[in-house]
């Protein structure tokens, strides 16, 4: 192992985060084949109980994913992530750099402020800048985190449609609009008959005086 390849190996151990090839020339050197060395890492550590990953463009090492049973251990959920904060973070993964407003589009409801400042304490969710647009609303994206988290090398492995219909966590579109259809025809006939019903008791209990002293 060359001595620039040894170099590459120990600034990545000794990171705290993932690190990318500008980060990790700050510490080799701008000459330095960074590049070179990584695949050479890489292919070393191929196999191995540590491995090299690449996040996004980002690397770092990690345990072999095989091996990560071992090192499992229980914990204590100190906060668990709400629907809100799910259904949030999907759709930014999905449809990023996004505003809250077009958060609120595709998700039918108002988003807390809470929910996104819960994501980006999580270190899964960033600003992203500004849409060039009136008002010029700041729009959001997902971190190298939040690949590292969920295992992503890139937004590219999300799992598509197809996938989540496998799964059974999607329903097809055609069959969920039919079904919101069917629920609004059984609920409106419902509704007016029970008014129907209730107009109908009022009248039959409603006593006229004049009736009654008669």
């Amino acid at each position: 192992m060359n001595e620039i390849t040894r170099a590459v190996e120990a600034t990545l151990f000794a990171a705290e985060t993932p690190l990318t090839i500008a980060d990790i020339k700050l510490y080799v050197g701008e000459d330095a084949d960074i590049r070179g060395a990584l695949n050479d890492l890489q292919n070393d550590y191929s196999g191995r109980g540590v491995s090299l990953v690449k996040t996004g463009d980002r690397w770092h090492f990690q345990t072999a994913q095989d091996l990560s049973h071992l090192l499992r251990r229980e914990r204590a959920q100190l906060r668990k992530l709400s629907r809100a904060g799910m259904e949030t973070l999907a759709i930014i993964a999905y449809h990023e750099p996004v505003s809250r407003a077009e958060i609120e589009a595709i998700r039918g409801v108002q988003v807390a402020k809470g929910t996104l400042d819960v994501l980006m304490e999580t270190g899964w969710v960033r600003p992203a800048g500004r849409r060039e647009v009136p008002g010029r609303p700041l729009i959001y994206a997902t971190t190298a985190e939040f690949l590292t988290h969920f295992g992503l090398q890139s937004r590219k492995e999300l799992p598509g449609i197809d996938d989540l219909k496998a799964a059974g966590l999607l329903d097809p579109v055609d069959l969920a609009l039919e079904r919101l259809e069917m629920e609004a025809e059984d609920e409106l006939p419902f509704d007016q008959g029970a008014e129907q019903d209730s107009a109908q008791e009022n009248d039959d209990d409603h006593v006229d005086p004049l009736e009654s002293e008669a």
